[in-house]
């Protein structure tokens, strides 16, 4: 059973990001199912520190845009509206080129927040990182 409230299509998602920080760092939907969504993000000089290693920011940038995805995909969006109000960040593997890909999937669904948790994993599915992020739900006045 979806938890979605709406099911838009990844072309729908991805023309969301037009004009964000999704366009300059190349993160782009890729899939998603009754319980998750999944984009990816290259690993290359717009996302990496100077050491050459995926930026850890980058990595915090893919998961808060997955969870903020998310969120708003469960609510009704002509009522609500989502927003961050924190994230954290575990990078427990490091990446020097390839692709990532993130997973977000809930851990809560309230009525006022959101809790996610998103995995950020290598071309070798590895684990990068894993992020909790949590956003409160809104009225739209």
């Amino acid at each position: 059973m979806s938890i979605w409230f709406f099911s838009p299509s990844l072309a729908h998602l991805n023309a969301m990001a037009v004009g964000t920080i999704h366009e300059p760092l190349e993160i782009k939907f890729t899939e998603f199912g009754d319980d998750y969504v999944k984009a990816t993000m290259p690993v290359d000089k717009r996302t990496a520190q100077p050491a050459g290693l995926l930026h850890g920011g980058a990595s915090v940038v893919l998961a808060e845009s997955l969870g903020s995805m998310a969120s708003a995909m469960v609510v009704d969006p002509q009522q609500f509206r989502c927003v961050g109000i924190e994230v954290n960040a575990n990078h427990v593997r490091s990446a020097r080129s390839g692709v990532v890909t993130g997973t977000v999937r809930p851990v809560h669904i309230g009525k006022s927040t959101h809790v996610w948790d998103i995995k950020i994993t290598d071309d070798a599915e590895k684990l990068v990182c894993v992020c909790r992020l949590t956003t409160a739900v809104l009225p739209i006045a």
